[in-house]
């Protein structure tokens, strides 16, 4: 199935939709510590992959580099990541933003989920995952994220 295609299929399909949005005024990146979330499904260990529909979450402590690409669907395209895994998950580019001053720091771990849910609801990542991986990340000191959909 071509791109095109996946994308025409995938825009008629209904999602959850929030009441308000929370916005709270962000400190400045230069004074910011930055922390990863991506939805490309990477595991620390590379013996596990993702269940089906799975909304939970894996902490992906920084600096570590075996990861494995672990999303359920075998059509996951993993040629990016297999190539550099800064195409997924950036930390030589956060790591280097940091170095240069043009963020405070960076995080000592990221997050990641699992995309392509089936549930476009998404009630356990909403109600339960999602805000656990926010608590993870604000006792990290955490106050911006960069999300890398995959």
């Amino acid at each position: 199935m071509s791109d095109a295609a996946v994308r025409a299929r995938a825009n008629d399909i209904p999602v959850y939709e929030f009441d308000s949005l929370a916005w709270t005024t962000p400190k400045p990146l230069a004074e910011s510590r930055v922390a990863l979330v991506t939805t490309a499904g990477l595991r620390t260990d590379t013996a596990t992959l993702w269940s089906q529909s799975d909304e939970g979450f894996t902490v992906l402590p920084h600096g570590t580099n075996d990861l494995s690409f672990a999303h359920f669907s075998p059509n996951f395209d993993r040629s990016g990541f297999n190539l550099d895994i800064n195409t997924v998950l950036p930390t030589d580019r956060l790591d280097e933003m940091a170095a240069a001053g043009t963020i405070g720091s960076v995080a000592r771990q990221h997050i990641s989920f699992m995309g392509a849910q089936k549930d476009h609801n998404l009630a356990t990542m909403r109600l339960d995952t999602g805000p656990a991986a926010a608590q993870l990340l604000r006792e990290d000191g955490v106050h911006t994220i960069l999300l890398t959909p995959v």
